[in-house]
């Protein structure tokens, strides 16, 4: 199936077909087929499974239960494909390297220098770019990517924090929140990514970054929309949260599809990729709207 996320969306992504999805031998009806020369199982170390040898609905004998019993269990190392300790290690790995570059600017950069954070944003997002375009995964450039994005939030959380003291650890936490409801309402089922879902929460996402393009152009002609400010401010940092936790619900669907449909390990990467640009965005919006609501005090 290929997604709607524009990070899973690309050729190679794990919603597509990979060819992982089931064994050759169990493929067909009645007799064993082999596997086919080139295929992921060719040479497998089960090839001489007992059971992969028997006919369907023919008896186990003793001996070959216990041959089974005693082979190794077919690990992600063997089969090569994404599990969810996969995902969870490179996303921690990633978050990691996200945190070590906002440390980095957060005690090292000057509040005076912005440039250098401006920069790494730029930079940032160019490597977004390649990523989300190139059809194979690249762990290299993933880490790059959270390292430059770590850089400048750390430098701008800096810059918030100095003037609303603790809102950089307000918005940590409020992340995590968001975050850890999301996981619950989707593994609960209370939250279904169907193609009317996914097509609406598109079509808000576009229009929420269209106004935001037009209030940047407006800002530097002098205009105020007010879309950062007051009520109005308020009201689009929800919106700008809630779209956060959409694109959450669309990261979690794709990582339990690719995982069902034994996607490589490799593309354990790009949901760690996903999940990153997803709660950069959520952490972002929470910032701006804490800000705004401590902007009396």
């Amino acid at each position: 199936m290929r997604s709607s996320n524009p990070v899973f969306s690309r050729e190679g992504s794990f919603t597509r077909d990979t060819g992982y999805a089931a064994p050759h031998h169990i493929q067909g009806s009645g007799t064993t087929q082999q596997p086919q020369a080139g295929s992921p199982y060719a040479g497998n170390p089960y090839g001489n499974n007992p059971y992969a040898q028997q006919p369907y609905g023919q008896q186990l004998t003793d001996e070959q239960l216990a041959s089974m019993y005693e082979a190794p269990s077919a690990g992600p190392l063997q089969t090569g494909r994404m599990t969810m300790d996969d995902v969870v290690a490179r996303t921690a790995l990633t978050l990691l390297t996200l945190v070590a570059g906002g440390a980095l600017a957060w005690f090292a950069l000057p509040v005076a220098n912005f440039g250098i954070a401006s920069a790494a944003a730029l930079a940032a997002f160019v490597v977004a770019m390649v990523i989300t375009f190139k059809r194979s995964v690249s762990a290299p450039l993933i880490l790059t990517y959270a390292g430059l994005e770590g850089f400048f939030l750390g430098a701008i959380s800096k810059v918030f924090n100095i003037m609303w003291p603790g809102v950089a650890l307000q918005a940590v936490l409020g992340t995590a929140a968001v975050f850890a409801a999301m996981l619950v309402a989707y593994k609960s089922g209370r939250i279904r990514v169907t193609p009317r879902y996914t097509r609406i929460g598109l079509a808000v996402a576009m229009g929420f970054v269209l106004l935001m393009l037009i209030n940047l152009v407006a800002s530097m002609f002098g205009a105020d929309m007010g879309l950062r400010s007051g009520p109005l401010g308020i009201v689009v940092g929800l919106i700008g949260i809630g779209l956060g936790a959409f694109f959450l619900s669309l990261d979690f669907a794709e990582i339990e599809e690719g995982i069902r449909g034994g996607a490589p390990q490799q593309e354990s990467w790009r949901a760690a990729f996903g999940l990153t640009l997803s709660l950069v965005w959520i952490y972002l919006e929470m910032l701006r709207l804490i800000a705004i609501l401590r902007g009396d005090d």
